[in-house]
């Protein structure tokens, strides 16, 4: 089956919408069968391993297939802020990002791209294209997406946002969340392997694995670090996150209309190395939040990462 052919019953994330995005209908995501992209340029602000000091060649694409009442990109997730762009012209990008001196391709929110992405990064290969190349999803693949992307991606970096399928309905909007998080993560690294560095540390193969804290959710947030450590140990990088800011619809929310709390956060990096946890990544209490602010305003939210432990 030719990879756009996916999109005529499309089924590459786990909301199993069913529906012909070649005839321009479109689902929860509300995508087409044409790539839109809010931003592509160097990005500095990954885990080490993806930025370094070079950055990391990052394609932030449109729309989402979550729909989480905090998200920081809102405009771009939730509003579909970007610009449309052929399969050919996504590749030039890839190159273009390559010339730039980027250590990788960075592919955020690709999900819902999946069959017309594999195509560009096909082009993009025949034209020049050696960089690794970083899948950084929400983590609501199916395994079956995932599959298909074997031999395409070196570099995964998904998210695991929630344990309990209570908190994934309440926030994102979704069920099922956890389980699938730890069967497409194990074919992932079926793909990939054992991470990978080069001699300046700058990964060329692995999965990391991202859990962002929300307050009040320590306990979730452990029973995730359980999940991760017991199913893949130190198969993977687990990055732990504390840049969580109430934005969007947070407001709705009063439990998590606030920020972490850092003793809390400091709590859970304590858990993790207690159960032996020791490829990881922390983002540092005393770091500046760092926006990098495009023409029109639109911010894209990050803290510095140090190396756990």
């Amino acid at each position: 089956m030719n990879n756009i052919d996916m999109l005529d019953n499309c089924n590459l994330c786990i909301r199993n919408c069913n529906i012909n995005r070649n005839k321009n209908i479109i689902g929860v995501c509300k995508t087409d069968n044409i790539i839109k992209i809010a931003r592509a340029d160097l990005h500095f602000w990954e885990e080490p391993c993806i930025s370094g000091a070079k950055g990391s060649g990052t394609v932030f694409f449109s729309n989402c297939n979550l729909k989480c009442v905090f998200c920081q990109n809102h405009k771009i997730s939730q509003n579909g802020f970007g610009k449309q762009v052929t399969i050919e012209r996504l590749a030039e990008i890839f190159i273009e990002l390559q010339n730039k001196g980027a250590n990788n391709i960075n592919l955020v929110t690709p999900t819902h791209y999946v069959p017309l992405i594999i195509e560009s990064i096909k082009i993009a290969k025949s034209k020049g294209l050696i960089l690794p190349i970083v899948y950084n999803t929400n983590s609501t693949d199916t395994l079956e997406t995932i599959k298909a992307l074997n031999g395409y991606i070196d570099i995964y970096l998904p998210d695991f946002k929630y344990f309990d399928d209570k908190y994934s309905i309440k926030y994102s909007k979704i069920k099922g969340y956890s389980k699938n998080v730890i069967e497409i993560i194990s074919e992932m690294i079926k793909q990939v392997g054992e991470p990978v560095f080069d001699e300046n540390n700058i990964m060329k193969k692995g999965v990391i694995v991202r859990h962002l804290m929300l307050p009040g959710l320590l306990f979730d947030s452990k029973k995730v670090i359980d999940s991760i450590y017991n199913n893949f140990g130190d198969h993977v990088f687990i990055s732990l996150m504390n840049q969580y800011t109430p934005l969007y619809n947070a407001k709705d929310y009063p439990e998590i209309n606030k920020s972490v709390n850092p003793k809390l956060y400091d709590s859970l990096i304590n858990y993790a190395l207690s159960i032996g946890v020791k490829n990881g990544f922390i983002q540092g209490a005393d770091n500046t939040l760092c926006d990098v602010v495009l023409s029109d305003g639109l911010g894209l939210r990050c803290i510095a990462f140090a190396v756990l432990g």
